[in-house]
C-alpha cells in the first residue's frame, strides 16, 4: 500500500526546499519519481526555492481533472509523486490523489501551506488534514521579527497587514506594494511589522 503524506508550514519555512531535496535524493537511486506543482512562484512549470535551487516539474492547474496526469504516471510506471504548493489543490484533486494511493499503491508526498493570510485553512490543505495518512509540520519554522515562532502568513499591502482580499495570489504582484511576512499570532493581530513600525489604521 502507498501513503499520502502532507508536510506543511508557514512561508519561508522551507517547504519547496524540502520538496526539492526529497525529489533529488529519491532520484539519485531510482527513476520512478515525478515532481508536480500546483502553482509555483515562477509560473513556468518549475519548483523553485527562495534559497536558489529549482527543478522542472509538471504544472497542474488547480481544479482540473487529474485523470490525464495520473494516466501519465501509470504509463511511466512512476511510484512516487512529490508535490509542491499542495494548498492550491482543490478538495476533489486531493481525493483523486488519495485514490491513486489506494488503488495503485503510489506514494504521494504533498508540501504546502496550511493557512492563508487571513488564517483560514486553504481548501486543499483542509482536505489533506482530513484524509492524509500522515500530516506533519516542517521541521524548520519561521520566526517573527520579535523572535517568537511565526504562525501567521501576513499579506502586507502598502505597509499595512491586509485583513481581506483574494485567498489565491501567486507569482509577481503588480498592484500596489504587496509582500508577505511571517508574524507571531500577537503581532499578526496588532499589525506590528517591526519594533519601529507604527500600527496601521
Amino acid at each position: 500500500m502507498g501513503e499520502l503524506t502532507f508536510t506543511y508550514g508557514t512561508m519561508a519555512a522551507g517547504k519547496s526546499t524540502l520538496a526539492l531535496q526529497l525529489c533529488w535524493q529519491l532520484r539519485e537511486t531510482r527513476t520512478d519519481v515525478a515532481l508536480w506543482t500546483f502553482g509555483d512562484r515562477s509560473a513556468t512549470g518549475m519548483v523553485t526555492s527562495r534559497i536558489g535551487i529549482e527543478a522542472r516539474a509538471d504544472a497542474v492547474v488547480p481544479g482540473e481533472d487529474l485523470t490525464p496526469h495520473v494516466a501519465r504516471l501509470l504509463a511511466h510506471r512512476d511510484q512516487i509523486v512529490v508535490i509542491d504548493e499542495a494548498q492550491f489543490a482543490s478538495p476533489a484533486q486531493v481525493d483523486q490523489l488519495a485514490q491513486v494511493v489506494d488503488e495503485h499503491g503510489l506514494n504521494v508526498h504533498a508540501f504546502g501551506l496550511s493557512a492563508d493570510f487571513m488564517l483560514n485553512l486553504f481548501p486543499g490543505s483542509a482536505r489533506l488534514f482530513a484524509i492524509a495518512d500522515r500530516a506533519q509540520e516542517l521541521p524548520l519554522t519561521s520566526t517573527c521579527w520579535c523572535g517568537e515562532k511565526g504562525r501567521c502568513n501576513a499579506r502586507v499591502v502598502d505597509g499595512v497587514v491586509a485583513r481581506e482580499g483574494s485567498q489565491f495570489m501567486t507569482g509577481d504582484v503588480t498592484h500596489g506594494t504587496i509582500h508577505y511576512q511571517v508574524l507571531c499570532r500577537a503581532h499578526y493581530r496588532s499589525g506590528e511589522l517591526g519594533p519601529t513600525t507604527p500600527v496601521g489604521d
